[in-house]
């Protein structure tokens, strides 16, 4: 076939947009729009419904309706016939996919995505839905039916259509329910988020409810807390089961590491195969602060891995972080990571492919689909090494061998889509985690791939006067900045300055909060919006508390609020998070394993917390040993201070003005700890001061 004769290619207004997701549908026969105004008048001026279809990437049931509907002729011949389509990716404009997500949620009792939703021209929902089939079965209503119902509905029975829009837009109102019969939060909430994961605790598998089952790492660092508080539960158990069981189960990448999105079955064997960088950021937290209480070498190895693969596959050269990396290659989920013993023994040879694919479960008929295994740990390694006569030592070596070839093995596979859009909020969740491993570990490593993330969202996503962009890509940055972006990158640059003590990143955060609290802070209610005052005007303005795959933009800024003002004595920050506590209180009290970030903050505040401060030379071996005392411990309710002599010190005074009288003991590098408002005498001594704060 010459040129002439081969088919061009036509593309929608997709097709000048940066966003991954959005541009695997610009050759879609479906005349879609962007989110813009162009599709709205052209929706008013030709008095259509707009049909909005909201995901992202690596979304696998995103791709399933893409392939059945989206790419279909008669599908598309319908959509551009009697409706304006919109795409969105949700990842660049979460306040569409927050609005529209509990618009579904509100209807239909359940969302997800692919989201499909129908609304008027001025942008009001009459009817939601996820992923439709193309054509009705199994109960499903098709999509093409659903497509001409209402069709028919909007030209011969619109009223009935804008009478529930009207329904809905009123029942989606954000509203903050005052408590009614409810006192402060204070630990007895804190007790109460414990009982109901204790109730919904899998004690053969970990994880918590039935399958699918979620990481959700803020409920295992919350129950990490709890135990500091209530020693005889079984918090720590639950998060240590938890832990294990998802670091040997198929939900974590046996070969390239780092961990898949969630676990379809209860025992963690069969994930869905993305791979979110969030994901890799909360987890990495939840492993750290696992190892400072345990001082489990596992749960240090388990970040140790969880870093190498975004280091390694998810840093941009930069020095931002990617997004995601899809579920699917081949045409099929999970392809990229699933074997067969026949491909393991051909490439470690007979003995050595045995012991691999036994230890890891590859066996013949597959553990997973179409004869392939996901490879996984059902035991131990001293476990099988026991049962085999093998030295440990040995198998741990024959493992890790043979598990770096089949690393080079599967490298040269068909990659899965990596989404590599930067999203300054799940960088900030990263550079946060990095530095929290540093800070635990001493890898000069993460450290420095933390610092370098900090300089690119700095000098390419903050714009004049502390204000953030969301997105960048492919040297293109767009979309005002959400409360997510703001709170998040806070916490990295507060765990940033306490892993460094370089003054600029505290001063960043202090300067990133007050812009926050500027564009977003509810002064009526005493809470954050989900936008500021510098996003695209919605038919609503959300406030998000709830704590589901991320924590909410409002529980990580009201403990970075804590944080920041125990570190500046600004009694003011602190205040804020009395009316948030006041705003949210009914909710949280309710369900407070629903809450689980925000209750670290309430954990916070309830006490004890400790303010410290290290005064002293920073470049002095004692200075150091005593900064690396403080950081390996379990500590999550205290701030670090480091006030050097000198202009940094004044800095230091000027951000911290408490700090400005503390100096240094005879010369010697000295510690001051405050705890519950009350000081302690300074301390000189390492010994002293790790038993002062295992006290």
């Amino acid at each position: 076939m010459n040129n002439k004769e081969e088919k061009q290619k036509s593309f929608n207004r997709l097709i000048n947009e940066k966003s991954p997701y959005l541009l695997q549908h610009a050759e879609n026969p479906v005349d879609w729009y962007p989110w813009s105004e162009e599709a709205f008048k052209s929706a008013k001026e030709q008095d259509k419904p707009i049909f909005l279809s909201i995901g992202y990437a690596t979304c696998h049931w995103c791709h399933v309706m893409a392939h059945e509907s989206f790419e279909d002729e008669d599908v598309a011949r319908i959509l551009n016939q009697y409706y304006v389509s919109i795409k969105v990716d949700r990842e660049e404009r979460p306040d569409i996919d927050h609005i529209y997500m509990n618009v579904c949620q509100a209807l239909t009792g359940r969302g997800g995505w692919p989201l499909s939703i129908f609304m008027t021209p001025e942008g009001k929902p009459f009817y939601a839905g996820t992923y439709f089939p193309k054509e009705s079965r199994m109960g499903m209503t098709g999509f093409m039916d659903i497509l001409r119902q209402i069709a028919s509905l909007w030209w011969k029975d619109r009223n009935r259509l804008l009478d529930v829009s009207d329904k809905i837009i009123d029942a989606i109102q954000t509203k903050t329910d005052q408590a009614t019969g409810v006192t402060n939060l204070d630990s007895d909430v804190l007790k109460k988020g414990y009982e109901q994961l204790a109730r919904s605790f899998d004690p053969r598998w970990g994880g918590f409810g039935r399958e699918p089952k979620f990481p959700s790492p803020h409920q295992l660092t919350f129950l990490m807390r709890w135990n500091l508080r209530s020693k005889n539960s079984s918090a720590l158990e639950m998060s240590e089961k938890t832990l294990d069981n998802m670091r040997s189960g198929g939900i974590f990448d046996q070969i390239g590491f780092g961990f898949h999105r969630y676990s379809v079955d209860e025992r963690w064997l069969v994930p869905h195969f993305e791979k979110m960088l969030y994901d890799q950021a909360l987890l990495a937290i939840a492993y750290i602060e696992a190892y400072q209480i345990a001082q489990n070498e596992s749960y240090a190895a388990t970040a140790q891995e969880i870093f190498q693969y975004v280091l390694r596959d998810m840093t941009s050269p930069e020095g931002g972080f990617y997004s995601a990396e899809d579920a699917d290659s081949e045409g099929k989920e999970g392809m990229f990571y699933i074997w067969t013993p026949e491909e393991v023994k051909i490439h470690l040879g007979e003995e050595r492919g045995d012991i691999f694919c036994r230890f890891y479960d590859i066996r013949d008929g597959g553990n997973f689909e179409d004869g392939y295994s996901i490879p996984h740990m059902p035991v131990s390694v001293e476990t099988f090494a026991k049962k085999e006569g093998m030295d440990v030592t040995e198998l741990k070596e024959i493992l890790e061998e043979s598990r770096i070839q089949l690393f080079s093995v599967r490298e040269k596979r068909v990659h899965p889509l990596k989404d590599d859009k930067i999203i300054t909020a799940w960088n900030g969740l990263m550079i946060a985690a990095l530095a929290k491993g540093y800070k635990a570990l001493g890898d000069e490593t993460y450290k420095d791939a933390a610092k370098d993330a900090v300089s690119f969202i700095l000098n390419t996503l903050k714009k004049d006067e502390n204000r953030l962009l969301r997105r960048y890509r492919q040297g293109h940055v767009a979309y005002h900045a959400y409360l997510d972006d703001y709170a998040f990158l806070v916490w990295g640059l507060i765990e940033l300055y306490e892993a460094t003590f370089e003054i600029s990143y505290l001063e960043e955060a202090i300067h990133i909060n007050r812009t926050m609290i500027d564009l977003f802070w509810d002064e009526a209610e005493g809470v954050f919006y989900f936008t500021g005052k510098e996003n695209e005007s919605l038919i609503t303005r959300s406030k998000e508390i709830y704590d589901g795959a991320m924590p909410s933009g409002n529980s990580v800024a009201a403990l970075n609020l804590l944080r920041l003002g125990r570190m500046t004595g600004d009694t003011v920050l602190e205040k804020k998070i009395d009316r948030m506590g006041a705003a949210f209180t009914a909710d949280i009290f309710t369900h407070p394993m629903a809450h689980t970030h925000f209750l670290g903050a309430v954990d916070f505040m309830v006490g004890p917390s400790m303010e410290i401060v290290i005064a002293g030379d920073p470049d002095l071996t004692e200075s150091k040993e005593m900064a690396k005392t403080i950081n390996r411990m379990f500590l999550p309710n205290k701030v670090l201070l480091f006030r050097p002599q000198g202009e940094e010190g004044k800095r230091v005074s000027t951000v911290s003005p408490f700090a400005s009288d503390l100096a240094p003991t005879n010369e010697k590098p000295t510690v001051f700890i405050c705890e519950q408002y009350t000081c302690k005498r300074p301390i000189t001594d390492i010994v002293e001061l790790e038993r002062t704060l295992t006290k």
